[in-house]
């Protein structure tokens, strides 16, 4: 559940921050000049923090203990990030303004008929998806499997023990070699 919730929440928000937040209208030599704001153009905040988030995503099951709470806790709060940078800059002008100032040539140009979409909450219900996944993987993410620690350096499994030899068969003398024993050793 975590982890479709997580996925699902960091591919809205990043689906979100790609369409038009902000729309409005420039008065430019005497008529009305169209401008609009990506959520990418108003704050890249919640972008960002969706990459963070799936980063961290992968990483829980990477981990384990302390490691496992910090990227869990990383997780949560990308998600919290997110919702709040899109409900801060759901009603942002600043975007729609620049543009303005731009296409007029008069840095003290503001936008006109400034109109809103609903495209910033969706990519604060992304971020809440997220912050669910973080908060699903602080609660139970002890429980969960981690990946092997197989072929880490330094775990504690046992060694086979070197078989003896028989010298009078040449082939467990070069079986031995290829095993990495040394066949004249006592």
């Amino acid at each position: 559940m975590a982890l479709l919730c997580g996925a699902l929440g960091a591919a809205v928000a990043l689906l979100a921050t790609r369409q038009r937040w902000a729309e409005g209208t420039a008065t430019v030599a005497g008529g009305a000049f169209p401008l609009t704001a990506k959520g990418s153009d108003v704050t890249g905040v919640p972008a960002a923090l969706a990459i963070v988030g799936l980063a961290a995503l992968v990483a829980v099951f990477a981990v384990r203990r302390a490691g496992r709470f910090l990227v869990s806790g990383l997780l949560a709060l990308s998600g919290a990030g997110i919702a709040a940078a899109a409900l801060v800059s759901a009603s942002d002008s600043s975007a729609l303004d620049e543009q303005a100032a731009k296409a007029s040539g008069d840095t003290s140009a503001t936008v006109d008929a400034l109109t809103h979409t609903g495209w910033p909450y969706v990519a604060a219900a992304g971020g809440v998806l997220l912050l669910l996944a973080g908060l699903l993987a602080l609660r139970y993410g002890p429980s969960w499997p981690a990946m092997s620690g197989r072929y880490e350096r330094g775990t504690d499994r046992p060694r086979r023990t070197a078989r003896p030899v028989d010298p009078e068969r040449p082939e467990e003398i070069w079986k031995a070699l290829d095993r990495g024993e040394d066949p004249t050793g006592a």
